[in-house]
């Protein structure tokens, strides 16, 4: 009897194993940044199963691994992030031999990433900037095409920027001619009036949330932010109404990258996905998706079949967010001092 009940439950246990995917990994990354579509083909290539989480900022990001969070093989930081989760030793380092994909990724966008030059610690993801819209059905030509449009008397009460310091106060820095990153009290103090003085009194308001349904609704003419957004709310066959533009001085601009935090369970697994998305192909997918630029593999650029809504040459001015530590001090200040 004994011997009929243990193989009755060998049985049902290899039923069980039998039926599972034979690997897993748990994806966390940002909402909406990933589409369905290139998640299903790397299933079935790999006969793998990807469990995805996600989140909407990196505070949210780095509160929860910090706070325990050891379920997850692959995550997605923006480089500020990046750059205190290598101090605070929660990633592992990238064995980029199981990662052949990555001579496809372009030298400029590395030369940027300053933070990890060879990268041990991260693949990018995608590198990007922030920009201005402008409605042209609602303001004449001649509005300027740099940060000084929100200066701009005609178009007070249309016009909002984002509820964002390091993306606002960059702005301001990059105008007057100083670095996005700057720490310099003269400096930023100019930045503050700049902002506070001439800026801000032309603004319905500093929102980085529903900024793309008023601009599509047509309460804001003028917008700074992230052209996905507004795109994405708008008719297509409006799109051509809308000029964005990200100004020739450059501006803020942001990389996030594929980390594996040190409680990864399935590393080789998250080196295959790093190399999957990373195939021209299936980032080209990734690109057409949300219109953006092949700004991080360049391999992909061939075969995109969509038109970006800016393109690489657009952000080799701007200047990534660096982690200020300490120094961010004096930026959380100044907004609070703007921001009320």
């Amino acid at each position: 009897m004994k011997k009929l009940c243990f193989a009755f439950v060998f049985c049902a246990m290899l039923f069980v194993s039998c039926g599972e995917k034979k690997n897993v990994l748990h994806l966390f990354n940002w909402t909406y940044y990933m589409p369905d579509s290139i998640i299903q083909k790397f299933e079935e290539k790999f006969d793998a199963e990807v469990q995805l989480d996600t989140y909407a900022s990196n505070e949210e990001m780095f509160a929860k691994l910090l706070g325990g969070a050891t379920g997850y093989d692959l995550v997605v930081p923006g480089q500020d992030f990046i750059e205190v989760m290598i101090k605070l030793d929660m990633i592992s380092e990238i064995d980029l031999s199981k990662i052949p994909n990555t001579k496809y990724l372009n030298p400029k966008t590395l030369a940027k990433a300053k933070f990890d030059p060879h990268m041990q610690y991260n693949v990018p993801y995608f590198f990007g900037a922030s920009g201005i819209m402008v409605n042209k059905t609602k303001v004449p030509p001649d509005y300027p095409r740099d940060w000084s449009i929100f200066a701009d008397e005609r178009f007070k009460g249309k016009m909002c920027m984002m509820d964002d310091r390091r993306e606002v106060i960059g702005d301001a820095l990059n105008y007057l001619g100083y670095s996005v990153n700057s720490v310099d009290d003269k400096e930023l103090e100019e930045a503050y009036h700049l902002i506070n003085d001439k800026w801000k009194p032309n603004l319905a308001k500093f929102d980085a949330e529903s900024f793309g349904k008023s601009f599509a609704s047509g309460d804001f003419w003028v917008a700074q932010g992230y052209p996905e957004v507004v795109f994405s709310e708008y008719p297509e066959d409006k799109w051509d109404d809308i000029d964005f533009f990200i100004p020739e001085s450059g501006g803020p601009s942001y990389l996030e990258g594929f980390c594996i935090p040190r409680t990864a369970k399935n590393r080789d697994l998250a080196h295959e996905f790093i190399n999957f998305f990373h195939t021209p192909e299936i980032y080209a997918e990734f690109l057409d998706y949300f219109r953006f630029p092949a700004t991080v593999n360049s391999g992909a650029a061939e075969f995109t079949k969509l038109k970006p809504h800016y393109t690489p040459e657009d952000v080799e001015n701007c200047e990534l967010r660096v982690e200020l530590g300490e120094n961010l001090q004096k930026y959380d200040a100044i907004w609070e001092k703007i921001r009320h």
